[in-house]
């Protein structure tokens, strides 16, 4: 394995710890937060953004989530301040 071959196989290993530690990171499943940011967006786009995440917490009441606190400190730690930042920033991380 030639000097390039071997920096993009640590580069990838590199990328692949990454996110396994940013999955383990998750105060919940993947899935509910698919489902959050899809719902967050149909609300968004009708009503808009009051700078809260006072939708953030009725969706994820409504999806039973526990515990809330602790979803929504890591969310504002990942740059989800209110509902339109959750859905912007936070969903960013999940691509």
């Amino acid at each position: 394995m030639d000097e390039k071959q071997r920096k993009k196989e640590l580069k990838k290993q590199w990328q692949q710890e990454q996110q396994r530690l940013f999955e383990e990171s998750l105060p919940m499943c993947r899935g509910q937060f698919m489902q959050l940011f899809d719902d967050l967006d149909v609300y968004l786009e009708e009503k808009g953004c009051d700078h809260t995440n006072k939708q953030t917490l009725k969706l994820l009441d409504s999806m039973e989530v526990e515990p809330v606190d602790e979803v929504i400190a890591w969310m504002r730690e990942h740059g989800g301040y209110c509902d339109c930042e959750i859905l912007w920033n936070v969903e960013e991380h999940f691509e």
